[in-house]
């Protein structure tokens, strides 16, 4: 049963959580991991493997750190002050870059090199260092039936505004010169993230007690091994997930194909770029309200197999006008891979336990993260981007199988053990 805390403060706390998460998303327009950043960076080096490094810093940061603050983050009565205080880590670094860019000519583009990697390393373990105390607040602010809806409503709005931003990178880049036109656009970042840590900041969350057993870390570290043998479905899950990354490391080679081996000109590119987020603007809320009435280990393998049809597509498609499916397919896919799947962690043990499944369901793929794009890009450069995408096809499709086949649904478990009287 809900606690009346929870719901009445349920309408608050998805009105300022969907804003935080709305402008974070408008931030992240104005600084793009994908195609702003790595712009800026091109100006200091032409080295692909720097420029390709720069999505993988920013999610691999943000995986990494979490099952190392998950005792901290279990020993918390309330997580939002934790919350309020590291996700500043994850913020101040676009202010960074906007000093950085501002006296770009006058540095060395060794030395800018140098700083503004370790402002996008400051940057992603700072989202890392706050990602398990704020999955863990989502899941207690939030009732579990609601949870997808969340993260698909979320998402839908980071993306429509890191669109619409995005657009206005754009023009700011076009129409000033440097350094002003970086500089601006990572203020506006720097602003656009302020605004979002205040409706953050709004966050209603009731204090609850520690339990009696949560301790010492070596006593937290022993409950993580024994979460590990005994939830032999939560250790598939895992498994889902690391293979996962691999069913979407094609993605990454999709513009380059379409434009060096089916012609595709800059405009079609932009067009493909704007219906794969407009995929998972629509996408985002209908997955998410389809796992909590449903189940979210379904909607996660659904997104597999269109991973795997998006792929195997692009390999076949004889004519440019294909890969507009194909990159449908590759935003439901997304949806799948990353909303669907901080979803279903939540799903696991109980709320007790809740930071150490968090901290475990993501730094236990970090590895996974960094390795897929890596193995992606020697598969297109050794064999061909046909044979990556088919690659990819047939991880898609193995992700499939063994959700479908190996991982059960946690909340049916959970009613089960309920009725059951365990």
């Amino acid at each position: 049963m809900m606690k009346p805390e929870i719901l009445r403060d349920l309408r608050h706390n998805l009105i300022v959580n969907l804003s935080d998460g709305a402008f974070f998303g408008f931030a992240l327009g104005f600084a793009s991991f994908v195609t702003i950043i790595p712009l800026f960076v091109s100006q200091m080096t032409d080295s692909a493997i720097l420029i390709g490094l720069i999505p993988a810093i920013h999610s691999v940061g943000w995986q990494l750190p979490q099952l190392m603050t998950a005792d901290r983050v279990a020993k918390q009565t309330r997580f939002k002050p934790m919350v309020l205080r590291m996700t500043i880590q994850e913020r101040l670094p676009f202010l960074g870059l906007a000093v950085i860019a501002w006296f770009l000519p006058q540095m060395k583009n060794q030395t800018a090199l140098l700083i503004t990697f370790g402002l996008l390393i400051w940057q992603g373990l700072g989202g890392g260092l706050t990602a398990g105390a704020w999955q863990s607040m989502i899941g207690k602010i939030i009732p579990g039936d609601r949870r997808g809806t969340f993260y698909g409503a979320q998402s839908s709005a980071a993306n429509l505004l890191a669109s619409l931003s995005a657009v206005l990178a754009g023009f700011i880049l076009a129409s000033l010169a440097g350094p002003v036109d970086f500089s601006l656009c990572f203020f506006l970042a720097f602003i656009s993230m302020g605004i979002s840590w205040l409706f953050l900041a709004q966050t209603r969350e009731a204090a609850t007690p520690i339990p009696e057993y949560i301790g010492e870390s070596t006593n937290f570290w022993n409950r993580i091994g024994d979460i590990l043998d005994r939830d032999r479905n939560f250790r598939w899950f895992i498994v889902a997930r690391l293979l996962s990354q691999l069913a979407v490391m094609g993605f990454a080679f999709y513009s380059v194909y379409v434009v060096n081996q089916k012609g595709a000109g800059e405009i079609h590119v932009g067009w493909m770029t704007g219906i794969f987020l407009g995929t998972q603007i629509i996408a985002n809320p209908i997955m998410g309200w389809l796992g909590d009435h449903w189940s979210h280990g379904r909607i996660m393998e659904i997104g597999c197999i269109a991973a795997a049809l998006s792929s195997i597509l692009a390999c076949w498609a004889p004519s440019t006008a294909w890969f507009y499916l194909v990159f449908i397919l590759a935003g439901i896919a997304n949806v799948g891979v990353w909303t669907i799947a901080l979803a279903m962690i939540l799903e696991f043990g109980t709320e007790a336990e809740r930071p150490a499944y968090v901290g475990m369901g993501n730094t236990f793929v970090a590895p996974m993260t960094i390795l897929a794009p890596f193995l992606a890009g020697w598969l297109a450069d050794t064999a061909g981007y046909q044979i990556a995408f088919i690659a990819t096809g047939i991880a898609g499709l193995v992700t499939a199988a063994v959700l479908h086949w190996l991982v059960k649904d946690p909340r049916s478990i959970s009613i089960s053990n309920t009725v059951n009287g365990d």
